[in-house]
């Protein structure tokens, strides 16, 4: 990579010295983006050019535009061409008249070309260009840089645009590395894709389509193509792109411009938000990977994700909405919607995401319903750790999840975690990139797909765990209401504040106060008794208690006491006490009384499972939830030290200071 990187430093020295004055650093990408396009179509249009002015000479008269253009494709050797006299080298040739020069030669693109230009703006660009006077320096500048495909291969022109986003980045404090993920991770995750399809990849006649819903440059997309015409180079890969921002859009549109020889590419690179616009809606894939962004809000595809999900299989959401704050998971579902059925091959995704989607969100939330959906559908085949430091935008915890619906037969029912987060896994940088101080060579790659491959149940750094493993029920668990009730003058008063109370009239309250005073007892472990005794005496001063009132004495002398008699309802049935409630989480595997009767019964002998709280699928006693508590199966305890140790370590210390001190102040 280090001649892209040079290569950028080259561009970025190239544009500083043109674009300083009028522009400033955080507007340079408005210049070097579409500039970078221009000139690596212009090298790569230079040995076909004549030819396309040529052939356009021919036919022009004879053919209006559309039916001329295969053609023109034909001859350029690409699905883009330029009819123009132009090129940098003519523009340069004639600086007196270079605006209106450029502008001929941006309009003898073809369409596509031209959409790619529109994304960028590039016309807003040019005149201010033209206003500072500066457009024959930038063109001039551009034309020193050689970026024709045979000193620069398709791949290493992929981390050039990379390189500048991120540098663009870097300077505006955005996030470096939203709209690229490192090489290595994409091969690694195409790798975990296309490996139990080793002996179909190589069958003649193979035709594959590939999908990231957030392709940003592209470069996911053209990594998983050569990795599979690496494995048959007859096979027909068509790729398949959507892109929420319009300049990372027309770099992975551009990008194809060269790589691709099929023009049907280009037109499967699309702009939009994917959340809210499916632009392949109804098409489904063999293969699917992404990098979604973490922790983005989706409020702003609300009403068309809402809308989807309430028209349940019929749409995409369907298992559950995550919180508005995290729409990771959305784009995963987005995916799992457009898998093949088993009858057209099945279909393997892989998509990158933080450890929120691994267990944010409790028993019945979105979160969760749509990790049930994906373990009880038995589509998740294996997560793997990624070491930390290894995103240019990111240091946190990221993980690969790899979802299919054609398992083979060792990993039906099954889930492989493995943790490739160890210092086995990775190297440091020479030189950071943004957060990204470590990176993966081929053979930690190869140690990663020796591990899934293996599929070791337990080992240090790979589990293997049937899927309803990551279920529960989480169940409430009440225990009984016990009041005592006293007419002492703290709980009289606590009355007062009763708001059912301080609606009556004042001699309804004398009547009451009377009507506690008199009371044969003042003091009752039974709410029964007490009900009752109060009931009678009310009814002796001519007063009749409604149920409103009558709470609200209940709630002012009424104090719990776990000596006092269990309060029963009207069915004859121990009432619960609300400030006593709990939760158990229980195994899907182990029966509910079970349960109890090991982990609650023995400490609280009087607790019950409350059976009115249900599961909004099974209707089941208990609420369903899933988690994967990844870091919690690959921990492993470090004991302390002694304290022998510990103490050494102290005294040793004391007398290095006493020994400094001393030398300090010549003692």
């Amino acid at each position: 990579m280090d001649e892209p990187r040079t290569l950028v430093n080259l561009i970025w020295t190239v544009a500083d010295q043109a674009l300083r004055g009028p522009f400033q650093p955080r507007e340079y990408q408005d210049v070097i983006l579409p500039m970078t396009v221009l000139r690596r179509i212009d090298c790569a249009m230079r040995d076909t050019q004549d030819e396309v002015r040529k052939t356009h000479a021919q036919l022009k008269d004879r053919f209006d535009r559309e039916r001329i253009a295969p053609f023109l494709t034909n001859a350029s050797g690409f699905p883009f061409y330029n009819t123009s006299q132009f090129d940098f080298q003519r523009l340069i040739e004639d600086p007196g008249n270079i605006v209106d020069n450029v502008l001929a030669y941006l309009n003898a693109f073809s369409p596509d070309m031209l959409e790619v230009l529109e994304a960028y703006q590039f016309r807003n660009t040019l005149q201010r260009l033209a206003r500072a006077n500066i457009t024959f320096l930038v063109f001039q500048r551009f034309s020193e840089v050689d970026l024709h495909p045979d000193s620069l291969s398709n791949h290493d022109m992929g981390y050039v645009f990379e390189e500048l986003i991120r540098k663009f980045n870097e300077e505006t404090n955005e996030s470096p590395g939203e709209h690229y993920t490192p090489r290595e991770i994409v091969r690694l995750m195409t790798d975990l894709m296309i490996a139990p399809d080793a002996e179909l990849l190589g069958k003649p006649g193979l035709i594959r389509q590939l999908l990231d819903p957030c392709c940003g440059t592209g470069g996911m997309l053209t990594i998983c193509r050569d990795r599979i015409l690496q494995e048959n180079p007859e096979a027909i890969v068509e790729i398949y792109g959507q892109e929420l921002n319009d300049k990372t859009y027309a770099i992975a549109k551009s990008d194809l411009m060269i790589s691709s020889t099929d023009a049907r590419d280009i037109g499967r690179i699309r702009l939009g938000n994917t959340l809210s616009e499916d632009r392949f809606s109804g098409e489904t894939y063999h293969y699917m990977l992404a990098n979604p962004p973490y922790g983005v809000d989706w409020s702003a595809a609300k009403a068309e994700v809402d809308e989807e999900h309430s028209r349940g299989e019929a749409g995409r959401f369907a298992p559950g909405l995550p919180r508005k704050s995290d729409g990771q998971t959305l784009f995963m579902l987005h995916m799992l919607s457009k898998m093949k059925p088993l009858s057209e091959g099945g279909s393997r995704v892989a998509i990158i995401m933080n450890g929120s989607p691994l267990f944010s969100g409790d028993a019945n939330s979105g979160e969760s319903e749509i990790r049930r959906y994906v373990l009880e559908n038995d589509l998740l085949e294996a997560i793997i750790a990624l070491p930390g430091q290894i995103f240019y935008n990111t240091g946190i915890a990221t993980y690969i999840w790899v979802l299919t619906n054609r398992k083979e037969a060792r990993r039906k029912g099954k889930v492989q975690l493995i943790d490739a987060s160890g210092e086995s896994f990775w190297k440091p940088m020479r030189k950071s990139l943004g957060d990204k101080r470590r990176e993966m060579d081929e053979g930690h790659l190869a140690n990663i797909m020796d591990i899934y491959a293996s599929f070791e149940e337990d080992s240090e750094v790979s589990k293997v765990y049937p899927t309803e493993h990551f279920g529960y029920r989480r169940v409430t668990v009440d225990r009984p209401l016990q009041l005592d009730f006293a007419t002492t003058e703290e709980r009289m008063e606590r009355l007062n504040d009763q708001r059912a109370f301080q609606k009556m009239e004042e001699d309804e309250q004398d009547t009451i106060r009377r009507v506690l005073d008199e009371m044969p007892n003042d003091y009752w472990t039974d709410r029964s008794d007490f009900l009752e005794e109060l009931k009678r005496e009310a009814a002796e001063n001519g007063m009749k208690l409604n149920a409103t009132i009558t709470k609200a004495i209940v709630n002012a002398l009424g104090e719990r006491n776990a000596e006092a008699s269990v309060c029963i309802d009207r069915r004859g049935n121990p009432e619960p006490d609300t400030s006593l409630r709990d939760t158990e989480r229980i195994p899907l595997d182990v029966p509910i009384p079970a349960y109890m009767e090991k982990e609650v019964w023995p400490f609280v002998p009087d607790a019950w499972v409350n059976n009115t709280v249900t599961d909004m699928r099974d209707g089941e006693t208990g609420k369903v939830g899933y988690e994967i508590p990844f870091t919690r199966y690959f921990y492993v305890y470090t004991p302390p030290r002694p304290l022998e140790e510990i103490e050494a370590d102290i005294k040793r210390l004391q007398a290095e200071i006493v020994e400094q001190m001393s030398k300090l102040f010549g003692e």
